[in-house]
């Protein structure tokens, strides 16, 4: 008799002579794989071998309960066909049973096996720590993980039959396994109710090693409280990108990520998502906290900016690396903003060096420009999702308009819930002419009609008469033409006595630094401190100063400004020039700010992830073809021979 108290003639054919028939009749039917009734032949086969197994018990033998069986071959189906025929249908029937029953997983073939010493390791699945035996037909065990004392079976006791909690010397009676081996040929049966529902953190201990996630790939979150506060790194890069690439050490802590991993997202939250409105503290918002906190923890971003008067050249520097990643830096930034004045004729050209300086890594978000201005931003292709669509104007302050030498371009777009205006202005040249620029720079503030569609961030600290309190960060640069106010012998003399680091003896002849301190221009602006030589104006190609008859005074005419709205918004980083472009009489100036970043409403027009793919693609094929001239090169330089006379 079955554990269900179920009839099988199978199992009644073969008790032992004498033993009768102990198994009462039941309406039920058995759902069996093995249904049939035995031929004579088959039957007379049996008969002999327990009358074998009678005859060495008298003699004072013992049977092995684990001594193997010829397997039987079950009984023809009603239905008309051979044996491998009803054999195949059965493996087919029970493969099937096998993909629909939860309990079934292993092979379709057992229900046609005999006592098997040790079963499959397919044979459980293992629910947390509950064990469900799959196949009801091993009844006899070897000594497995639940007598060992395994984790994973320690609660299996209460679910262990009598005959498993006697102690091994009992368990090995002849007598009691044959008994018992009429389950052995059982094949799994069909639930007769409902299965009751898995935990949800159902896994198996196989699911438990696959999906274990690496410690790199845990939210960031995580890995917080487990580091103490240790500042972590997030983004959609991947290190393997950025092995190679030169940056700043004080760079966004999104450039230090190793592997991302998007983090699911539940049905209810798409249902209850709001794209029309969103809260700054809610966690709807596109652009809300939690989305800016999962791609900068610290809610800093790395701005780097250059400002560069080229004087017209049409010739560019064979390699714009010093310009945009200088060797001093550890990591690249997350912006590029570039501002060139006097630029060169072929302004798509200048546009294309850029994109290939540097590379795939970024893509060119805008560009604009007003005559020989040119101002181009440059972003991390992963952060081009989070910008709102760019707004661009310019103005001139020559008399006639139609000359577009001096005046200003500007870009103004929001990252996240934090707005920018970048300016790049050429304001008026000559040594005295210092009220002039004065004008230059009141008509750009008034004049600059930013922002257009974007919204304002903070209207209540705006002023309609200056663009530049209409921005949470502002980032005004380009060759504001202020010099020195003393003689070239006196310049060169403070020079030569203050050497490398500190330039406050020079500075203190800077014509914008005493206009700023007066308030007369750049309201509420800052600059970090100057620690490089004055960038203005050198002999081509040299490190000379002027030596035409001119004999122009040195002076820091290439300037980088900034405001914020917030105190110490805006970090400074690095404040220098760059010595090793000479193709100019002006040297560039760089800068490198880490910023503050804050959440945004879901009413930013974004950008939907716009960029130029022509200039992206020409640049990329560019810099391929640079790398396999080089590597020819390198070849044919180490192929070539140098014949010597002995």
């Amino acid at each position: 008799m079955t554990e269900n108290g179920e009839d099988c003639p199978l199992h009644q054919s073969d008790e032992a002579p004498g033993k009768g028939n102990s198994v009462g009749n039941d309406s039920k039917p058995l759902k069996t794989s093995l249904v049939g009734v035995k031929s004579a032949s088959e039957h007379n086969d049996e008969l002999k071998l327990a009358a074998a197994a009678a005859a060495a018990r008298n003699a004072g033998g013992e049977i092995s309960p684990y001594q193997p069986r010829p397997p039987l071959l079950p009984r023809l189906s009603s239905r008309s066909g051979s044996i491998e025929e009803t054999v195949r249908t059965r493996r087919l029937k029970n493969s099937q049973e096998s993909l629909s029953d939860p309990t079934e997983t292993g092979s379709s073939t057992d229900s046609l096996r005999e006592d098997q010493t040790v079963p499959p390791p397919d044979r459980f699945v293992f629910s947390g720590d509950t064990t469900v035996k799959n196949s009801q037909d091993s009844s006899i065990r070897p000594r497995s993980a639940a007598t060992t004392g395994s984790p994973v079976f320690r609660d299996r006791g209460s679910s262990l039959s009598e005959y498993e909690r006697r102690p091994r010397s009992q368990q090995s009676d002849p007598t009691d396994h044959r008994e018992r081996s009429t389950k052995l040929r059982l094949s799994p049966v069909q639930p007769t109710g409902p299965l009751p529902a898995l935990e949800r953190s159902f896994a198996s201990a196989t699911l438990r090693a696959a999906n274990r996630i690496d410690r790199d790939c845990l939210d960031y979150a995580v890995l917080a409280r487990e580091k103490l506060g240790e500042r972590l790194h997030r983004n959609l890069s991947d290190s393997r990108l950025l092995e190679n690439m030169g940056s700043d050490s004080a760079s966004v802590n999104s450039m230090r990520s190793t592997y991302s991993v998007l983090s699911p997202i539940r049905p209810q939250d798409v249902r209850n998502r709001s794209f029309l409105e969103g809260s700054v503290l809610g966690s709807g918002a596109l652009l809300g906290a939690e989305e800016l906190d999962r791609y900068f923890p610290d809610r800093r971003v790395g701005v780097y900016i250059a400002t560069w008067n080229m004087q017209g050249e049409k010739g560019l520097p064979t390699n714009l690396d010093d310009l945009l990643l200088p060797t001093d830096s550890e990591f690249a930034q997350d912006f590029y903003i570039i501002g060139v004045q006097e630029g060169c004729p072929d302004r798509r050209e200048w546009e294309t060096r850029l994109q290939e300086t540097l590379g795939p890594y970024y893509v060119m978000l805008y560009a604009a420009s007003h005559g020989v201005l040119y101002l181009t931003v440059f972003v991390r292709r992963d952060l081009i999702w989070f910008c709102s669509e760019v707004e661009h104007a310019t103005v001139t302050t020559r008399i006639i308009s139609q000359i577009k030498t001096k005046g200003a371009v500007g870009i103004a777009f929001t990252f996240f819930g934090t707005s920018f205006l970048f300016i790049t202005s050429h304001f008026t040249s000559g040594d005295a002419k210092v009220y002039e620029r004065i004008l230059d720079y009141n008509k750009i503030v008034e004049a600059l009609a930013l922002p257009k569609g974007l919204p304002d961030t903070n209207p209540y600290r705006s002023t309609p008469s200056d663009v530049t309190t209409r921005f949470d960060q502002v980032f005004w640069f380009g060759d504001f033409n202020f010099r020195l106010s003393k003689d070239r012998a006196d310049v060169e003399m403070m020079m030569n006595r203050t050497g490398d680091g500190d330039k406050s003896l020079l500075l203190e002849h800077d014509q914008l630094s005493k206009e700023m301190k007066d308030g007369s221009i750049f309201k509420g602006f800052q600059e970090a401190p100057i620690t490089f030589y004055p960038t203005y104006k050198f002999d081509i190609g040299c490190d000379i100063y002027d030596t035409t008859s001119k004999q122009r005074t040195p002076s820091y005419t290439d300037r980088i400004l900034f405001r914020n709205r917030q105190t110490d918004d805006i970090k400074v980083v690095k404040y220098t020039s760059c010595s090793n472009i000479k193709t100019s009489d002006h040297r560039p100036v760089i800068g490198v700010f880490q910023v503050k970043l804050r959440p945004g409403r879901d009413n930013i027009p974004l950008g939907a992830g716009q960029f130029d793919r022509g200039l992206y693609l020409e640049g990329i094929r560019r810099r391929i073809t640079r790398e396999l001239k080089r590597r020819e090169a390198m070849k044919n330089q180490s192929s070539s021979t140098i014949c010597t006379i002995s």
